[in-house]
């Protein structure tokens, strides 16, 4: 009798394997493929398999054999990503504006045996902690912060899910916001702020404009009064200087021309030609009276000209009356003072025509 059972029981483990190798296992009405003895195992799958109502072990992607009637397969759960869409809702931010919020979340079971005995829906349980706690993150945030600060509210939300969601096995990979709508008059008041926020951008940039360019402008004019004020200068430090070379040119050109009338009065004859010029001159200077203007100095004696040479000639006489030998210097000296002496005879010369 013992024979006849083995002998049946062999034949029950020959044909399930027939079935296992021949085809892909079988599932049950729920959805969980049947016992067959000889199991393959999807890649990125575990299997939680049940011995006698507990838990026994998680079968590996690959070949896998049960024992029929005693094992079976309570669980099957994907360890790939896994997204979920979480409905829209609404929630209130922190000045009072109710919004309409949804979003996707990305997440991963990391512990098959959590997954299975900690929660009893494990996408189910993560999609309510991702609502509650979207809606707890938004209600410590205003309105505007909430779409300047959209990343670090995904981030806040990520890490609440990850620590309430430990227990579960699942890892919660990150969470997007999808959209946010707000209310219509909110809406109208959020277009004309940004409207309000161009026109003082705007504003500030004309006005920033005009200032800059009242800067350039005074900085123009102040550059042009500093290059003209150095030209002026610069010009008249070179007037000067020219006047002061043509002052110094027409006294050196002076001194040489007395150095040679003196060297010419030394030489031969030279009182002769002394005395023509100064005749010459004489008579020439008579000659321009009454000119030039109305007022007229006559001699005593106008007719009589061999006078006015004599006493011309006698000017002379006196310059070269008392000659001092020696050096050319010397010699100069001598004829300034005499030139000196003749022109005070030749005024009280004139004083004396004019009381005759």
């Amino acid at each position: 009798m013992l024979a006849r059972a083995a002998r049946g029981t062999g034949a029950l483990l020959l044909r399930g394997s027939v079935q296992a190798f021949g085809r892909s296992p079988r599932r049950a009405s729920s959805g969980l493929p049947r016992n067959t003895v000889v199991l393959f195992v999807p890649q990125q799958e575990a299997w939680v398999v049940e011995r006698m109502g507990r838990f026994h072990r998680i079968l590996e992607p690959g070949l896998n054999i049960l024992i029929p009637v005693l094992d079976r397969i309570r669980y099957v759960q994907s360890l790939k990503e896994i997204v979920i869409n979480v409905p829209e809702q609404s929630a209130v931010t922190l000045d009072n504006v109710t919004l309409q919020i949804d979003g996707v979340l990305y997440l991963r079971i990391m512990d098959p045996y959590k997954a299975s005995y900690g929660v009893e829906d494990p996408e189910y349980a993560v999609t309510q902690l991702a609502q509650t706690t979207m809606r707890s993150e938004l209600g410590k945030l205003s309105l505007d912060r909430v779409f300047r600060e959209r990343e670090s509210l995904n981030a806040s939300i990520v890490d609440a899910i990850n620590q309430a969601a430990d227990c579960w096995g699942i890892r919660c990979l990150r969470y997007e916001i999808k959209d946010i709508h707000v209310p219509p008059r909110v809406k109208e008041s959020m277009q004309m702020q940004v409207e309000a926020e161009r026109r003082k951008r705007a504003t500030v940039l004309e006005s920033e404009g005009t200032r800059e360019s009242a800067i350039n402008v005074a900085e123009g004019k102040k550059q042009a009064q500093i290059l003209a004020s150095e030209a002026e200068k610069a010009e008249q430090i070179n007037q000067a200087a020219g006047e002061a070379s043509a002052v110094l040119a027409k006294a050196k050109a002076k001194a040489e021309a007395i150095r040679i009338l003196a060297a010419a009065l030394t030489q031969h004859n030279g009182d002769a030609a002394a005395s023509l010029t100064v005749a010459e001159q004489y008579v020439s200077a008579f000659s321009k009276l009454a000119k030039d203007s109305n007022t007229i100095l006559l001699p005593s004696n106008p007719g009589d000209v061999t006078g006015m040479v004599a006493q011309a000639m006698g000017v002379y006489g006196a310059l070269t009356k008392a000659p001092v030998p020696g050096t050319q210097d010397s010699v100069t000296s001598e004829s300034s003072r005499d030139v000196q002496g003749t022109d005070t005879s030749l005024d009280e010369e004139l004083d004396r025509v004019k009381l005759s």
